[in-house]
């Protein structure tokens, strides 16, 4: 997946807002102003995530914390995230070897868990507006 597939599935989701609250170069998507996920490139010297990643785009996602260890231990490009909580957030790098419907599948949960911490009322309207599979993927 690369950063403009990784934008449009981002912002295909339900009442999904994006902002550059840190700069243009960092994308943050929000559902009800709580953030699920964050698009940004390593720098030329790939000091975010390491040399390795010079110049490459990245997805921080919020995870649970025994799957993100997991997927930390199955995918090379999963990486404690860079500046979030190391326990609930990876971050994927986008290098094009992770297969495109599990970063998706990553997208939703990061989604879905997000929805499920709002409150009551933004939640219930959620769940009216939407149906459960669209919400909690």
């Amino acid at each position: 997946m690369d950063k403009e597939t990784a934008h449009a599935y981002c912002l295909s989701l339900p009442e999904v807002s994006a902002s550059h609250p840190f700069g243009p170069g960092v994308t943050v998507y929000k559902i009800k102003n709580k953030m699920f996920a964050l698009l940004a490139t390593c720098n030329d010297k790939g000091s975010e995530l390491g040399e390795q990643y010079a110049g490459c785009s990245f997805l921080n996602l919020k995870c649970n914390p025994e799957e993100a260890s997991m997927l930390r231990d199955i995918f090379p490009e999963v990486l404690p995230a860079y500046h979030m909580s190391k326990k609930h957030w990876n971050s994927v790098v986008l290098i094009n070897s992770m297969p495109e419907k599990e970063i998706e599948r990553l997208i939703d949960r990061s989604f879905g868990l997000v929805v499920k911490k709002l409150k009551k009322a933004y939640r219930l309207q959620l769940e009216h507006l939407y149906s459960t599979e669209q919400l909690y993927r």
